[in-house]
């Protein structure tokens, strides 16, 4: 629950320091002191919009901090989602806004986001204006508060699991339903693509592989043609230099009878012969790499055409094999769309069905829901003064939704014996602040926020009727902290505490200052409310009574 609440230079507050207990407080003051105010920071604080509006004039900012303690298992699921450990049980929120119109939220110090402010406010508290009376006027909220005052919603949550399998189930079946011509034409075009590709067959890494027998190839064919043109030279002709050696070599063998001493020049040009013959036999060798005129075309000829393929499809050889590997698994989920689709269909049937036989239960279970809800409420405005008034809870059924196939209002009957009509036909401001009550009366035990402010619940109401007021907030809170702004007495002498806010100005400024009142400062302004400034004695006395006869 809320245990203080801080603000420093918010519009007309210049500084308060609010403390806050459990049980039942009332804020009262006279109209634009300053109430509206304490409202607007502390939504602030909670993560709702700011402005440069909400500073004091002539400040830099201003600050709100507000200090809750004991945390509910709700708001430390919301610490937990956000990574935010708390042992001490306490939660500090603070907002800055700045005059420039920009804004820091803190939890514990720790910088958050307007959004996180917001999540835990959802858990924290709740705070109930006359605008809130919408939810009354607004029929679609009205089966979630049905739902609400059930308590235990695990059938909801049950079918609601239901049925987003079910909107699952049905998105894979609208996606499979495409055009039959989509189908061929897709087919056609990844058949077309196995054909290509199966008929090339690129193996791993071939375009590499290629490429570098091709360069290997082409560097043995320049290699031969050197070699077979030096063994041409020396071997080939009629003129070929190994047999003119050879000739001339018997000729100086001839030379060597008549003068023995060429018979050293004669053995030199034998064994330069001999070596000529082992040069071009070598040589000759270098030739037996290269490939033969049709291999080399063949190797060519595959060269270009896994590149030519790769290039058109912006890729290598391992990934055409890779689209031509996803091509046929297309293949196969196109040729087994016709089953696949055949087992949705049973399957979307059968999770349709299973949904609406969930819904009927839930169906059921609301209207038990209403009929004790209609009770209960009427029960609650019977004791706020509106006995004759009857609530009924009109439950219709239409097409399957999110939160099943109701549609819930709130209808009311003023008189016996007059058909209910539309809550928004019928009832005044006061009634309507009456009828929220009863609703948030009926609800308290199963709503886990700790905090619950009434903004002017009264307007509109006087008399027992008001008192009734009073005592309902009473009893409320038992089960939640209750803070109420109010002007009528009945409220505020049924308060365990009581918090005047007082505007104080001079010629130069306005500040407003929030006190916590004992009961002799309680009793002043009890009448002060009744009778105005300056109460007599008699509405002391009255003043008095009024809170003895409320238990204070």
């Amino acid at each position: 629950m809320l245990r203080e609440l801080t603000i420093e230079n918010l519009a007309v507050i210049e500084s308060a320091v609010i403390p806050l207990a459990e049980g039942f407080h009332a804020f009262t003051g006279e109209t634009g002191a300053g109430k509206s105010i304490m409202i607007h920071g502390l939504q602030a604080v909670l993560g709702q919009r700011t402005n440069k509006d909400f500073v004091r004039t002539g400040c830099k900012k201003a600050m709100i901090s507000a200090l809750f303690s004991p945390l509910t298992a709700d708001t430390r699921a919301v610490l937990r989602e956000y990574g935010l450990d708390n042992a001490d049980d306490e939660l500090l929120l603070t907002r800055e806004i700045s005059a420039d119109g920009g804004s820091v939220g803190r939890v514990n110090g720790k910088t958050a986001t307007a959004a996180l402010l917001r999540a835990l406010g959802d858990t924290l508290v709740n705070i109930h204006g006359q605008h809130d009376n919408q939810i009354l006027l607004r029929p679609e909220q009205h089966l979630n508060v049905l739902d609400q005052f059930g308590g235990d919603q695990s059938l909801l949550s049950e079918y609601q699991n239901a049925f987003q399998q079910l909107q699952s189930c049905a998105r894979a079946l609208n996606a499979l339903k495409k055009t039959e011509q989509e189908k061929i034409n897709r087919l056609k075009e990844l058949q077309e693509t196995i054909e290509e590709i199966g008929e090339l067959d690129p193996q791993p890494q071939e375009d590499i592989v290629l490429d570098e027998q091709f360069r290997i190839a082409a560097k043995a064919e320049d290699i031969a043609d050197l070699a077979l043109g030096i063994n041409s030279m020396l071997t080939d002709g009629n003129e070929n230099i190994s047999d003119a050696v050879a000739a001339a070599c018997e000729q100086l063998h001839r030379l060597c009878a008549a003068e023995p001493e060429a018979e050293e020049l004669y053995e030199r040009l034998r064994n330069l012969n001999i070596e000529l013959r082992d040069i071009a036999e070598e040589v000759g060798s270098y030739a037996s790499g290269k490939l033969s005129p049709n291999e080399f075309a063949k190797l060519n000829e595959r060269r270009n055409a896994v590149n030519s393929m790769a290039l058109r499809y912006h890729t290598d050889a391992d990934g055409l094999r890779q689209i031509y590997d996803t091509a046929l698994q297309q293949v196969d989920e196109i040729q087994s769309d016709s089953q696949r689709l055949e087992q949705l269909t049973a399957e979307r049937s059968q999770r349709l069905h299973n949904v609406t036989e969930l819904a009927k239960a839930l169906t059921e279970h609301r209207r038990k829901l209403a009929v004790l809800f209609s009770e209960k409420v009427g029960q609650e405005l019977a004791y706020l003064n509106m006995p004759k008034v009857q609530i009924v809870v009109q439950l219709t059924q239409g097409k399957l939704t999110p939160n099943g196939m109701d549609h819930a209002e709130f209808l009311i009957s003023a008189n016996p014996g007059e058909p209910p009509k539309p809550i928004a036909q019928i009832a005044s401001g006061g009634e309507l602040s009456r009828l929220m009550l009863a609703f948030k009366s009926v609800l308290a035990e199963r709503d886990a926020i700790p905090t619950l402010i009434f903004d002017e619940i009264d307007t509109g109401v006087s008399g027992k009727a008001a008192q009734k007021i009073g005592k309902k907030l009473r009893e409320l809170s038992a089960h939640h902290q209750v803070i109420c702004i109010t002007h009528l007495t009945q409220l505020a002498v049924q308060a365990q505490h009581h918090l005047l806010i007082e505007k104080h100005s001079t010629d130069s400024s306005t500040a407003t200052q929030v006190t916590v009142l004992n009961r002799e400062e309680r009793i002043h302004e009890i009448a002060r409310i009744m009778g105005g400034e300056h109460p007599s004695e008699l509405m002391l006395h009255t003043a008095d009574e009024a809170l003895r006869e409320a238990g204070n």
